[in-house]
Protein backbone atom coordinates (compact mmCIF):
# COMPACT_ATOMS: atom_id res chain seq x y z
CA UNK A 1 0.00 0.00 0.00
CA UNK A 2 1.63 3.41 -1.01
CA UNK A 3 1.10 6.00 1.32
CA UNK A 4 -1.20 8.07 -0.42
CA UNK A 5 -3.21 5.10 -0.17
CA UNK A 6 -2.16 4.28 3.96
CA UNK A 7 -3.17 8.22 3.95
CA UNK A 8 -6.84 7.76 2.49
CA UNK A 9 -7.87 4.33 3.74
CA UNK A 10 -6.72 6.19 7.37
CA UNK A 11 -7.37 9.72 7.91
CA UNK A 12 -5.88 11.70 10.31
CA UNK A 13 -7.40 11.07 13.36
CA UNK A 14 -6.27 14.68 15.09
CA UNK A 15 -8.02 16.33 11.97
CA UNK A 16 -11.49 16.05 13.95
CA UNK A 17 -10.25 17.82 17.04
CA UNK A 18 -12.56 20.79 17.65
CA UNK A 19 -10.31 24.30 18.95
CA UNK A 20 -10.93 24.35 22.72
CA UNK A 21 -12.08 27.73 23.97
CA UNK A 22 -9.61 30.43 25.34
CA UNK A 23 -8.49 31.24 28.99
CA UNK A 24 -11.36 33.43 30.49
CA UNK A 25 -8.79 35.17 32.06
CA UNK A 26 -5.45 34.48 30.53
CA UNK A 27 -7.43 35.27 27.01
CA UNK A 28 -7.75 38.77 28.70
CA UNK A 29 -4.48 38.72 29.23
CA UNK A 30 -3.30 38.33 26.10
CA UNK A 31 -6.00 40.93 24.70
CA UNK A 32 -4.63 43.11 27.43
CA UNK A 33 -0.96 42.61 25.95
CA UNK A 34 -2.09 43.15 22.17
CA UNK A 35 -3.98 46.20 22.90
CA UNK A 36 -1.94 49.05 21.41
CA UNK A 37 -3.27 51.77 23.79
CA UNK A 38 -0.46 53.14 26.30
CA UNK A 39 -3.29 54.29 28.73
CA UNK A 40 -4.42 50.84 29.68
CA UNK A 41 -4.59 48.53 33.11
CA UNK A 42 -4.73 44.40 33.77
CA UNK A 43 -6.98 43.85 36.91
CA UNK A 44 -7.41 40.14 35.46
CA UNK A 45 -4.85 37.98 36.59
CA UNK A 46 -4.31 36.80 40.12
CA UNK A 47 -0.33 37.63 40.22
CA UNK A 48 0.36 40.24 42.54
CA UNK A 49 2.44 43.40 41.39
CA UNK A 50 4.43 46.19 43.03
CA UNK A 51 3.51 50.47 42.12
CA UNK A 52 6.02 49.95 39.16
CA UNK A 53 3.79 47.09 37.67
CA UNK A 54 6.01 43.95 38.08
CA UNK A 55 5.34 41.05 39.92
CA UNK A 56 8.93 41.56 42.12
CA UNK A 57 11.03 38.73 43.62
CA UNK A 58 11.35 38.94 47.16
CA UNK A 59 14.46 40.11 48.56
CA UNK A 60 14.52 36.72 51.05
CA UNK A 61 13.77 34.46 48.10
CA UNK A 62 17.15 36.48 46.37
CA UNK A 63 19.27 35.93 49.30
CA UNK A 64 17.79 32.31 49.85
CA UNK A 65 18.82 31.62 45.89
CA UNK A 66 22.50 32.78 46.65
CA UNK A 67 22.83 30.69 49.39
CA UNK A 68 21.55 27.54 47.17
CA UNK A 69 23.86 28.20 44.62
CA UNK A 70 26.81 28.28 47.00
CA UNK A 71 26.02 25.30 48.91
CA UNK A 72 23.64 23.11 46.57
CA UNK A 73 25.26 19.61 45.88
CA UNK A 74 23.08 17.99 43.40
CA UNK A 75 20.25 18.28 41.03
CA UNK A 76 19.16 14.23 41.81
CA UNK A 77 15.15 13.69 41.94
CA UNK A 78 13.27 14.46 45.11
CA UNK A 79 11.64 11.62 46.63
CA UNK A 80 7.86 11.05 45.48
CA UNK A 81 6.48 13.01 48.47
CA UNK A 82 9.11 15.69 48.23
CA UNK A 83 11.79 17.65 49.58
CA UNK A 84 11.61 16.80 53.77
CA UNK A 85 12.50 20.29 54.86
CA UNK A 86 10.10 21.59 52.73
CA UNK A 87 7.28 19.25 54.36
CA UNK A 88 8.05 20.09 57.54
CA UNK A 89 7.90 23.82 57.89
CA UNK A 90 4.67 23.81 55.45
CA UNK A 91 3.09 21.42 58.19
CA UNK A 92 4.29 24.07 60.80
CA UNK A 93 2.99 26.83 59.22
CA UNK A 94 -0.59 25.46 58.46
CA UNK A 95 -1.32 23.47 61.14
CA UNK A 96 0.88 24.96 63.88
CA UNK A 97 0.78 22.77 66.86
CA UNK A 98 -2.70 21.82 66.76
CA UNK A 99 -2.50 18.42 64.73
CA UNK A 100 0.14 15.79 66.08
CA UNK A 101 2.65 15.14 63.28
CA UNK A 102 2.03 11.40 62.94
CA UNK A 103 -1.74 12.58 62.10
CA UNK A 104 -0.52 14.25 59.10
CA UNK A 105 0.10 13.22 55.00
CA UNK A 106 2.34 15.87 53.64
CA UNK A 107 3.32 15.59 49.82
CA UNK A 108 4.63 18.53 47.89
CA UNK A 109 2.53 18.98 44.94
CA UNK A 110 4.05 21.50 41.84
CA UNK A 111 1.59 24.74 42.85
CA UNK A 112 -1.60 25.04 44.35
CA UNK A 113 -3.34 23.33 41.61
CA UNK A 114 -1.08 20.45 41.33
CA UNK A 115 -2.09 20.27 44.90
CA UNK A 116 -6.05 20.35 44.16
CA UNK A 117 -5.00 17.80 41.40
CA UNK A 118 -3.49 15.08 43.67
CA UNK A 119 -6.06 15.78 46.58
CA UNK A 120 -9.17 15.11 43.98
CA UNK A 121 -7.61 12.18 42.87
CA UNK A 122 -6.83 10.58 46.29
CA UNK A 123 -10.88 11.40 46.96
CA UNK A 124 -11.72 10.04 43.63
CA UNK A 125 -9.80 6.82 44.10
CA UNK A 126 -9.65 6.02 47.76
CA UNK A 127 -13.41 8.10 49.20
CA UNK A 128 -15.33 6.56 46.85
CA UNK A 129 -18.01 6.90 46.00
CA UNK A 130 -17.90 10.87 46.96
CA UNK A 131 -19.01 14.35 45.57
CA UNK A 132 -17.25 17.35 45.91
CA UNK A 133 -19.50 20.94 46.85
CA UNK A 134 -17.81 24.17 46.12
CA UNK A 135 -18.56 27.23 46.42
CA UNK A 136 -21.13 29.67 44.33
CA UNK A 137 -19.07 31.30 43.24
CA UNK A 138 -15.65 29.99 43.27
CA UNK A 139 -12.41 29.84 41.43
CA UNK A 140 -13.01 28.95 37.89
CA UNK A 141 -10.53 26.42 37.66
CA UNK A 142 -11.73 24.67 40.35
CA UNK A 143 -14.64 22.79 38.45
CA UNK A 144 -12.30 21.29 36.26
CA UNK A 145 -10.15 20.34 38.22
CA UNK A 146 -12.35 18.43 39.95
CA UNK A 147 -14.19 16.74 37.20
CA UNK A 148 -11.00 15.33 35.26
CA UNK A 149 -9.82 13.81 38.93
CA UNK A 150 -12.86 11.60 38.41
CA UNK A 151 -15.57 13.59 41.19
CA UNK A 152 -18.80 14.45 40.89
CA UNK A 153 -19.42 18.51 41.55
CA UNK A 154 -21.87 19.87 43.00
CA UNK A 155 -22.38 23.51 44.63
CA UNK A 156 -23.54 25.87 47.77
CA UNK A 157 -24.10 28.44 48.13
CA UNK A 158 -21.99 31.73 48.79
CA UNK A 159 -22.68 34.73 47.84
CA UNK A 160 -25.83 36.83 48.75
CA UNK A 161 -27.70 38.26 45.68
CA UNK A 162 -26.15 41.87 46.33
CA UNK A 163 -22.84 40.10 44.99
CA UNK A 164 -20.96 41.96 47.77
CA UNK A 165 -21.47 39.78 51.19
CA UNK A 166 -21.70 36.23 52.41
CA UNK A 167 -25.01 34.68 52.19
CA UNK A 168 -24.48 32.82 55.56
CA UNK A 169 -28.18 30.91 55.96
CA UNK A 170 -28.17 29.87 52.45
CA UNK A 171 -24.46 28.18 52.88
CA UNK A 172 -25.41 26.28 56.15
CA UNK A 173 -28.89 25.33 54.57
CA UNK A 174 -27.27 23.83 51.61
CA UNK A 175 -24.27 22.26 54.15
CA UNK A 176 -27.19 20.97 55.67
CA UNK A 177 -29.61 19.94 53.18
CA UNK A 178 -27.88 19.03 50.07
CA UNK A 179 -25.13 17.07 51.77
CA UNK A 180 -24.10 13.38 52.72
CA UNK A 181 -21.90 12.14 55.36
CA UNK A 182 -18.74 11.66 53.17
CA UNK A 183 -19.28 14.54 51.02
CA UNK A 184 -16.02 16.69 50.41
CA UNK A 185 -16.97 20.56 50.28
CA UNK A 186 -14.24 22.48 49.27
CA UNK A 187 -13.87 26.02 50.87
CA UNK A 188 -11.39 28.82 50.86
CA UNK A 189 -9.68 29.20 54.32
CA UNK A 190 -9.27 32.82 53.49
CA UNK A 191 -9.15 35.70 51.05
CA UNK A 192 -11.97 33.54 48.93
CA UNK A 193 -11.11 34.00 45.31
CA UNK A 194 -12.80 35.54 43.22
CA UNK A 195 -14.91 37.84 45.75
CA UNK A 196 -12.71 38.85 48.66
CA UNK A 197 -15.64 37.82 50.92
CA UNK A 198 -14.54 35.86 53.85
CA UNK A 199 -16.65 33.96 56.72
CA UNK A 200 -15.91 35.98 60.30
CA UNK A 201 -14.65 33.81 62.98
CA UNK A 202 -18.02 32.94 64.56
CA UNK A 203 -19.23 31.96 60.81
CA UNK A 204 -16.56 29.69 60.89
CA UNK A 205 -17.70 27.77 64.35
CA UNK A 206 -20.71 27.59 62.90
CA UNK A 207 -19.93 26.26 59.66
CA UNK A 208 -17.36 23.81 61.61
CA UNK A 209 -19.94 22.34 63.90
CA UNK A 210 -22.12 21.61 60.49
CA UNK A 211 -18.93 20.03 58.60
CA UNK A 212 -18.46 18.05 62.18
CA UNK A 213 -21.80 16.57 62.60
CA UNK A 214 -22.73 15.65 59.22
CA UNK A 215 -19.65 13.73 58.74
CA UNK A 216 -17.91 15.75 55.82
CA UNK A 217 -14.31 16.32 54.27
CA UNK A 218 -12.95 19.63 54.38
CA UNK A 219 -11.37 20.29 51.59
CA UNK A 220 -9.09 23.95 52.08
CA UNK A 221 -7.72 25.37 49.24
CA UNK A 222 -5.32 27.39 51.27
CA UNK A 223 -3.70 29.90 49.00
CA UNK A 224 -3.21 33.08 50.64
CA UNK A 225 -2.14 32.86 53.80
CA UNK A 226 -0.67 36.18 55.09
CA UNK A 227 -2.70 38.35 52.43
CA UNK A 228 -5.51 38.69 54.51
CA UNK A 229 -5.15 39.58 58.18
CA UNK A 230 -1.70 37.83 58.80
CA UNK A 231 -0.46 34.30 58.80
CA UNK A 232 -1.97 33.15 62.43
CA UNK A 233 -5.21 35.43 61.79
CA UNK A 234 -5.57 33.76 58.06
CA UNK A 235 -5.46 30.54 59.63
CA UNK A 236 -8.66 30.92 62.19
CA UNK A 237 -11.32 29.15 59.91
CA UNK A 238 -8.85 25.98 58.87
CA UNK A 239 -7.95 25.71 62.16
CA UNK A 240 -11.56 26.31 63.82
CA UNK A 241 -12.85 23.17 61.12
CA UNK A 242 -10.05 21.32 62.15
CA UNK A 243 -11.14 21.72 65.87
CA UNK A 244 -14.64 19.90 64.72
CA UNK A 245 -13.37 17.33 62.12
CA UNK A 246 -10.76 14.62 62.28
CA UNK A 247 -10.24 14.23 58.88
CA UNK A 248 -9.37 17.11 56.03
CA UNK A 249 -7.48 18.15 53.42
CA UNK A 250 -5.39 21.49 53.04
CA UNK A 251 -4.04 22.37 49.48
CA UNK A 252 -1.71 25.09 50.04
CA UNK A 253 0.20 27.35 47.89
CA UNK A 254 3.24 29.39 48.33
CA UNK A 255 2.91 31.31 44.57
CA UNK A 256 1.58 34.07 46.34
CA UNK A 257 3.39 34.93 49.77
CA UNK A 258 6.56 33.85 48.75
CA UNK A 259 6.04 35.29 45.18
CA UNK A 260 7.29 32.25 43.77
CA UNK A 261 4.45 32.14 40.97
CA UNK A 262 6.33 30.39 38.36
CA UNK A 263 8.59 27.70 40.50
CA UNK A 264 5.10 25.91 41.10
CA UNK A 265 5.20 25.29 44.84
CA UNK A 266 2.37 23.70 47.07
CA UNK A 267 1.33 20.86 49.37
CA UNK A 268 -1.27 18.69 50.25
CA UNK A 269 -1.82 18.08 53.88
CA UNK A 270 -4.00 15.23 54.91
CA UNK A 271 -4.90 15.43 58.20
CA UNK A 272 -6.58 11.59 59.36
CA UNK A 273 -8.24 10.66 62.92
CA UNK A 274 -5.36 8.59 63.65
CA UNK A 275 -1.92 7.65 63.13
CA UNK A 276 -2.30 4.48 60.82
CA UNK A 277 -4.50 6.03 58.61
CA UNK A 278 -2.47 9.06 58.22
CA UNK A 279 0.55 6.22 57.02
CA UNK A 280 -2.09 4.85 54.57
CA UNK A 281 -3.41 7.52 53.49
CA UNK A 282 0.03 9.01 53.04
CA UNK A 283 1.25 5.94 50.85
CA UNK A 284 -1.96 6.26 48.08
CA UNK A 285 -0.77 9.83 47.56
CA UNK A 286 2.64 8.63 46.88
CA UNK A 287 0.83 6.30 44.10
CA UNK A 288 -1.33 9.45 42.71
CA UNK A 289 1.93 11.53 42.89
CA UNK A 290 4.03 8.66 41.10
CA UNK A 291 1.24 8.24 38.31
CA UNK A 292 1.05 12.12 37.78
CA UNK A 293 4.23 14.01 37.73
CA UNK A 294 6.06 11.27 39.55
CA UNK A 295 8.28 13.76 42.19
CA UNK A 296 8.15 17.10 42.35
CA UNK A 297 10.53 20.32 41.39
CA UNK A 298 13.38 21.01 43.89
CA UNK A 299 13.86 24.82 43.29
CA UNK A 300 10.63 26.30 44.72
CA UNK A 301 10.51 24.11 47.88
CA UNK A 302 14.21 24.40 48.30
CA UNK A 303 13.70 28.40 48.67
CA UNK A 304 10.56 28.05 50.90
CA UNK A 305 12.90 25.88 53.08
CA UNK A 306 16.17 27.53 53.19
CA UNK A 307 14.38 31.00 53.65
CA UNK A 308 12.51 29.13 57.05
CA UNK A 309 15.74 27.56 58.41
CA UNK A 310 16.90 31.18 58.53
CA UNK A 311 15.68 33.44 61.30
CA UNK A 312 16.89 36.53 59.87
CA UNK A 313 15.68 35.39 56.36
CA UNK A 314 12.55 34.77 57.98
CA UNK A 315 11.77 37.71 59.66
CA UNK A 316 12.60 39.31 55.69
CA UNK A 317 10.05 37.18 54.91
CA UNK A 318 7.61 38.06 56.79
CA UNK A 319 8.40 41.97 56.38
CA UNK A 320 7.92 41.85 52.83
CA UNK A 321 4.76 39.28 53.16
CA UNK A 322 3.44 42.54 55.71
CA UNK A 323 4.11 44.68 53.01
CA UNK A 324 2.64 43.43 50.03
CA UNK A 325 -0.55 43.07 52.95
CA UNK A 326 -0.92 46.48 53.53
CA UNK A 327 -0.35 47.95 50.03
CA UNK A 328 -3.56 45.78 48.94
CA UNK A 329 -5.35 46.85 51.52
CA UNK A 330 -4.13 50.71 51.18
CA UNK A 331 -4.71 50.13 47.17
CA UNK A 332 -8.63 49.02 48.40
CA UNK A 333 -8.94 52.06 50.54
CA UNK A 334 -7.97 54.12 48.15
CA UNK A 335 -10.33 52.66 45.44
CA UNK A 336 -13.36 53.03 47.60
CA UNK A 337 -12.44 56.77 48.74
CA UNK A 338 -11.77 57.53 45.12
CA UNK A 339 -15.16 55.90 44.01
CA UNK A 340 -16.70 58.26 47.03
CA UNK A 341 -15.68 61.23 44.66
CA UNK A 342 -17.56 60.03 41.60
CA UNK A 343 -21.09 61.68 40.96
CA UNK A 344 -23.34 59.52 40.51
CA UNK A 345 -21.13 56.75 41.33
CA UNK A 346 -22.23 53.91 43.64
CA UNK A 347 -21.37 52.86 46.64
CA UNK A 348 -18.45 50.66 46.70
CA UNK A 349 -18.11 50.88 50.48
CA UNK A 350 -18.30 47.00 51.01
CA UNK A 351 -14.89 46.40 49.33
CA UNK A 352 -13.68 47.43 52.06
CA UNK A 353 -14.85 44.05 54.20
CA UNK A 354 -13.11 42.15 51.81
CA UNK A 355 -9.18 40.24 51.74
CA UNK A 356 -6.69 39.30 49.45
CA UNK A 357 -6.41 40.39 46.10
CA UNK A 358 -9.42 40.04 44.77
CA UNK A 359 -12.62 41.90 45.00
CA UNK A 360 -15.59 41.48 43.77
CA UNK A 361 -16.81 45.16 42.56
CA UNK A 362 -20.64 44.52 41.57
CA UNK A 363 -19.84 45.33 38.04
CA UNK A 364 -21.57 43.45 35.35
CA UNK A 365 -20.38 41.80 32.18
CA UNK A 366 -21.61 44.55 30.15
CA UNK A 367 -19.88 47.18 32.04
CA UNK A 368 -16.82 44.85 32.36
CA UNK A 369 -16.65 44.56 28.60
CA UNK A 370 -17.34 48.55 27.88
CA UNK A 371 -14.84 49.43 30.67
CA UNK A 372 -12.12 47.26 28.45
CA UNK A 373 -13.66 48.62 25.16
CA UNK A 374 -13.66 51.99 25.75
CA UNK A 375 -11.43 53.28 28.77
CA UNK A 376 -8.44 49.95 27.89
CA UNK A 377 -9.38 48.69 32.13
CA UNK A 378 -9.03 44.86 31.52
CA UNK A 379 -12.02 43.25 34.33
CA UNK A 380 -13.09 39.56 34.39
CA UNK A 381 -17.12 39.99 33.01
CA UNK A 382 -17.93 38.44 36.72
CA UNK A 383 -17.01 41.98 37.88
CA UNK A 384 -13.96 40.46 39.71
CA UNK A 385 -10.97 42.60 40.20
CA UNK A 386 -7.10 42.20 40.85
CA UNK A 387 -6.61 44.75 43.55
CA UNK A 388 -3.12 44.20 43.71
CA UNK A 389 -2.82 45.12 39.67
CA UNK A 390 -4.18 48.39 40.70
CA UNK A 391 -2.04 51.65 40.12
CA UNK A 392 -1.89 54.01 42.86
CA UNK A 393 -0.37 56.57 40.59
CA UNK A 394 -3.05 56.52 38.23
CA UNK A 395 -6.14 55.64 40.64
CA UNK A 396 -8.05 58.50 39.68
CA UNK A 397 -7.69 57.50 35.93
CA UNK A 398 -9.51 54.20 36.95
CA UNK A 399 -11.96 55.76 39.30
CA UNK A 400 -13.08 58.23 36.47
CA UNK A 401 -12.94 55.17 34.33
CA UNK A 402 -15.58 53.09 36.32
CA UNK A 403 -17.59 55.69 37.28
CA UNK A 404 -17.86 56.83 33.16
CA UNK A 405 -19.33 52.94 32.86
CA UNK A 406 -21.35 52.60 35.95
CA UNK A 407 -23.27 55.93 36.25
Amino acid sequence: MTASESATAAPNRFDSIPLAPPDSILGLTEAFLADPRTEKMNLTVGVYKDASGLTPILKCVKAAERKLVETEKTKGYLPIDGFPDYRSHVQKLVFSDQIPADRIAMVQAPGGTGALRVAGEFLATQCSPTRVFLPNPTWANHNAIMRSAGLDVETYSYLANDRRSLDFDALLDDLNTKTRPGDAVLMHACCHNPTGVDPTADQWKEIAKVMGSRGLIPLLDFAYQGFGDGLDEDAVGLRTILGQCPEAIVCSSYSKNFGLYSERVGAVGLVAANAAAATAALSQLKVTVRANYSNPPRHGGAIVATILDDDELTQMWKSELEEMRLRITHLRTQFVEGMSKQAGAPDFSSLLNQKGMFSYSGLTAMQADELRSKHGVYVVGSGRINVAGMDEKRMDWLCSAVADVVG
